[in-house]
C-alpha cells in the first residue's frame, strides 16, 4: 500500500458565521450570538451562542429557547464560498498547491512548504500570521500524514496540531467513531460496543467489507491513519481584472475614456476567452490626491467593452454621485457577476436593443442624478408602502424584508394598483354622521356609509372588515396596532382604508 502523504489543513471553526459577518462588512462581535440554520437546524453558531447552549444539529426552536437574544441567519452556501474565495487567494500567495476542501476548511502538501520554511511547525505558524493579516480571527492548523488525520489534529489543534511521521493511527486512535462523519457508522458502530477509532480498526476488515461495503472499508482505512488520498490542489481562477496606472493624471473626461478603451477591451477579451460574460462590474478610480472612489454597475444582459467605456465616463460626472478633485492616475476593472457564456440568455428583445435601453437609461440617470432612474421590486412586509422597494438603476437590489416569508396580517392579492407612499388622512361616517370605531374586540359602530378625503365626499355603497394587524408587539416603539378595510363607493373606485389605535382614519390605496 502506498504511503501516506504528508499533509497541512487549515479548519476555520464555524465559517458559516464567519461568512456572514465579512459580508456584512462588520467585524465580528465577540459576545455576539448568531447561529446559521439550514432544513430548520443550526449548521454553525459563534462562540457566544454555543456558551449559552446552542449546538450543531439543534432544532431552531430548540436553539431560540436555549438563547432567547439568538440571531438566526439562513445559510448561505454561495456566501460562504464567496467570502471564502479572497482566504484562498492569500493562502496561494505563500504555499503553493492548495485544496478547498469546502468553504472553511482546506489542505495544503506538507513538504513543500516544510521545505521552505524549515519544518512543519514554523510554516504552520507562517500560514496563520497570513491568515491574520487577513482578518480572519481564528484558525486552527494540523499537520500529519494523510489529509483525514490532518483534518481531525486541526479539530484538535489550540492554534497548531503536529502529529510526527508514522504516528498517525495512535493519534487517531481515542478519537470517537463520530469524526468519520458517517450517519450509519456512527449510529450502529456504539450499538456493537465500537466507540473510539481505535476500536473499528481492531475489527477484521474482511467483516467490515461483509457489513459496510467497501466505503465501510475506506473508513476502516483512514480510521487507521493510512488515507493515501493526495493533495489535489485546485486550478486558480485567470485573472480577469484589469488595471491601468496614468504617469500623468488626467483630469478630463473624453481622455480618461479614450485611456480605458484599450484595458476595456483587454477585460471583455479575457472574459470571453473563459467563456464567461460579465453582469456586474466594479469600477474603481483613484487619484493624484490618493482619493478612491468606486461604484458597481449592473447589466440586464452582458458588458462589451464600448458600455464599460461609458460606465467610466458617467462615474466621472459629479451628477453620478461622485465627485473628484483630483486628476486620476489609477483605473481598475474588476468583474463582481459572471455568467457562463453558452448558459447566458440573451436580453428581452435581443442583445442590440437591450444595450441601447440600457445606454439611455444610464445616460439619463447621469443627467439628472443616481436615484432619478430607478427599477421597483417586490419586499415583504405588512404595509404596501414598506413593501415597495425602489433601486437606482444599474445598482443591485436589496430587499431587507424579503417576501417569500409569512408575513401574518399581511394583505394577499390582489393588491391595490396605486399606493400612497405616505397614508392620506380620511374621515369615515355612519349614515347619522358619526365617526366610525372598531371597540376592543373588533366589532364596527356602524357601517361605513361616506368616506371624506382632501378630493371630496364619496359615498360608500359596500364595505369589509376589520382585518387586524397586529405587529412587533415585543417592541414597545415599534408596535403598531390597526384595522383594516375595503369599501367601495359609487363612482365604482375602491379603498384600502385603515383605523389605527388613536381613533384615525387613514387611507392606504386605492383599487383602480
Amino acid at each position: 500500500m502506498t504511503a501516506p502523504t504528508r499533509g497541512v489543513v487549515a479548519w476555520f471553526p464555524d465559517w458559516p458565521v464567519t461568512a456572514w459577518w465579512r459580508a456584512r462588512g462588520t467585524p465580528a462581535e465577540a459576545d455576539a450570538t448568531v447561529a446559521i440554520v439550514a432544513a430548520n437546524q443550526v449548521v454553525a453558531c459563534s462562540p457566544a451562542a454555543r456558551a449559552d447552549g446552542v449546538r450543531r444539529g439543534q432544532r431552531r426552536r430548540e436553539a431560540q429557547a436555549a438563547c432567547p437574544g439568538l440571531t438566526v441567519v439562513p445559510a448561505d452556501p454561495a456566501r460562504d464560498l464567496k467570502q471564502f474565495e479572497p482566504l484562498a487567494v492569500g493562502l496561494e500567495q505563500v504555499v503553493s498547491g492548495v485544496q478547498v476542501i469546502r468553504p472553511g476548511l482546506v489542505a495544503l502538501r506538507a513538504a513543500g512548504a516544510a521545505r521552505y520554511y524549515g519544518d512543519d511547525a514554523t510554516a504552520a505558524h507562517r500560514l496563520i500570521d497570513t491568515l491574520t493579516g487577513l482578518g480572519v480571527p481564528d484558525v486552527r492548523i494540523g499537520v500529519a500524514d494523510g489529509v483525514f488525520t490532518a483534518t481531525q489534529a486541526a479539530y484538535t489543534a489550540q492554534p497548531i496540531l503536529v502529529v510526527p511521521p508514522g504516528e498517525s493511527g495512535v493519534f487517531l486512535a481515542p478519537l470517537p467513531v463520530t469524526r468519520l462523519e458517517d450517519e450509519e457508522l456512527s449510529r450502529l458502530l456504539p450499538q456493537l460496543g465500537v466507540t473510539t477509532l481505535g476500536d473499528f480498526t481492531r475489527l477484521d476488515p474482511a467483516q467490515v467489507r461483509d457489513r459496510f461495503g467497501a466505503y465501510g472499508v475506506h473508513l476502516h482505512t483512514l480510521a487507521a491513519g493510512l488515507d493515501t488520498r493526495p493533495v489535489t490542489p485546485r486550478v486558480p481562477p485567470p485573472e480577469l481584472a484589469r488595471q491601468i496606472d496614468l504617469e500623468v493624471g488626467l483630469d478630463q473626461v473624453d481622455r480618461i475614456a479614450f485611456a480605458v478603451r484599450g484595458p476595456a477591451t483587454d477585460f471583455i477579451t479575457a472574459l470571453e476567452a473563459a467563456g464567461l460574460v460579465c453582469t456586474e462590474v466594479r469600477v474603481s478610480l483613484r487619484t493624484e490626491e490618493e482619493e478612491t472612489v468606486e461604484r458597481v454597475w449592473l447589466h440586464p444582459a452582458a458588458f462589451t467593452a464600448p458600455a464599460v467605456v461609458d460606465r467610466v465616463r458617467w462615474q466621472l460626472e459629479a451628477a453620478a454621485g461622485v465627485t473628484i478633485t483630483s486628476p486620476v492616475t489609477r483605473i481598475r476593472l474588476e468583474p463582481v457577476a459572471v455568467d457562463d457564456a453558452a448558459h447566458h440568455a440573451p436580453g428581452l428583445f435581443g442583445t442590440g436593443p437591450d444595450e441601447r435601453v440600457h445606454h439611455g437609461l444610464t445616460r439619463v440617470q447621469a443627467m439628472l442624478g443616481h436615484s432619478s432612474v430607478v427599477t421597483a421590486t417586490i419586499g415583504g412586509g405588512r404595509w404596501l408602502a414598506e413593501r415597495q422597494v425602489f433601486t437606482p438603476w444599474g445598482d443591485r437590489t436589496t430587499v431587507v424584508q424579503p417576501g417569500n416569508r409569512p408575513w401574518p396580517g399581511h394583505l394577499p392579492a390582489p393588491l391595490p394598483a396605486s399606493v400612497f407612499p405616505i397614508p392620506r388622512p380620511v374621515s369615515v361616517l355612519a349614515a347619522g354622521g358619526s365617526p366610525v370605531t372598531v371597540d376592543a374586540r373588533g366589532t364596527v359602530s356602524a357601517a361605513p356609509w361616506l368616506l371624506v378625503d382632501e378630493f371630496g365626499r364619496h359615498r360608500l355603497t359596500g364595505w369589509a372588515g376589520p382585518w387586524p394587524v397586529d405587529e412587533r408587539g415585543w417592541d414597545a416603539t415599534r408596535h403598531r396596532h390597526a384595522c383594516r378595510f375595503q369599501v367601495t363607493d359609487t363612482g365604482g373606485a375602491a379603498w384600502l382604508l385603515f383605523l389605527d389605535d388613536g381613533g384615525s382614519w387613514w387611507s392606504e390605496g386605492r383599487y383602480d
